[in-house]
């Protein structure tokens, strides 16, 4: 392609966007209904009949090409948008359920297992029920406040069992304390 083309080809698609872009945006608003997903949608077409060189030809059928492109750019963008939406509502639900089963939980719990000697029984029953070697792993972590490297290196043990033995203990004491949801916070400040 020689210079003269490009800056006829340049004049030419110049004159195409300056000519399309604005019923072209209007269009895709109408649809996507924010400015600027309006323009981003517009301004991705233009590039791409930019790239494809399709503004040249004289077979095509500018009008249609622009308004086709942009109609089927505003479906994807509107189906990708419901997803989205979908989606987030789908969390809110979840948070808001979580939320309402938090709240009944502490609405239920009993005060009386606030009792300093209350709380001390529960919990050491929960760490008594663990496995020995779970326990022994559990107590020095979140009892003496020895870090799992530590520990592993006091038991001569993988950081790989610690870190696994501390989840089975979790796991355990949730189960185990299910009817003291809060008491589950005091173990794992």
């Amino acid at each position: 392609m020689t210079m003269q083309n490009d800056k006829k080809n340049i004049a030419e698609f110049e004159r195409i966007y300056l000519s399309f872009y604005p019923r072209l945006k209007r269009f895709a608003q109408e649809y996507v209904i924010r400015e600027a997903d309006a323009e981003n949608i517009v301004q991705d077409v233009f590039l791409d009949l930019w790239e494809r060189g399709a503004f040249v030809s004289s077979h095509v059928n500018l009008t249609s090409y622009l308004f086709t492109n942009i109609k089927n750019r505003c479906i994807d963008f509107l189906r990708h948008r419901i997803v989205m939406q979908k989606a987030a509502n789908t969390m809110q639900e979840e948070y808001e359920l979580a939320l309402q089963m938090k709240l009944q939980s502490l609405e239920v719990f009993d005060e009386q297992v606030f009792s300093d000697t209350e709380i001390e029984t529960v919990i050491a029953n929960a760490i008594q029920s663990l496995p020995e070697k779970c326990r022994q792993i559990f107590v020095m972590n979140k009892i003496e406040g020895k870090k799992q490297k530590t520990i592993a290196n006091e038991l001569n043990l993988s950081i790989h069992t610690i870190e696994s033995q501390m989840a089975i203990a979790y796991r355990k004491l949730k189960e185990i304390l299910k009817d003291y949801l809060p008491l589950l916070f005091f173990l794992l400040i």
